[in-house]
């Protein structure tokens, strides 16, 4: 009977963390691809919402970094202030991976189609779980 609980109370144990990634995994992707639907209609600041709104947000892209929440919007703003310097946005999550109950990192690909070029590269973000949901705390992208 013993034994039977600690291997019931194990299996438990093992099926729970599989859940939570799979859960954690899933909102990052629901996040990330809320984030490019609002690109694609032209709604960079609904864009954001998938930043941490916070002046310790770090952006790095280029040979720049940016800090902050509104100096991260307003660099968006500065440099696709029309639809057609936006495009549409395409992202590729090529993997999530959760670092804690609360961190997790996500890599993969992005991608502009625009009428004169198509510039793409690729994104590193970390995240973090807040009571509102998984934020980008750190964005690292780079082009080709």
């Amino acid at each position: 009977m013993k034994t039977l609980l600690i291997a019931t109370l194990l299996a438990v144990l093992t099926v729970l963390p599989k859940s939570a990634l799979a859960d954690a995994e899933a909102d990052i992707r629901t996040r990330l691809s809320a984030q490019q639907q609002a690109w694609n209609r032209g709604d960079i600041p609904a864009f954001m919402n998938g930043y941490w709104n916070n002046e310790k947000l770090r952006f790095a892209s280029g040979n720049s970094i940016t800090y902050g929440w509104q100096p991260t919007l307003d660099r968006y703003l500065s440099r696709y202030h029309n639809r057609s310097l936006m495009g549409q946005l395409q992202f590729e999550v090529l993997s999530v991976r959760q670092l804690s109950p609360t961190y997790a990192i996500a890599f993969g690909r992005w991608a502009l189609t625009r009428e004169d070029d198509k510039p793409k590269g690729l994104f590193t973000l970390t995240l973090e779980k807040f009571p509102e949901g998984w934020r980008i705390i750190a964005d690292h992208t780079s082009s080709e």
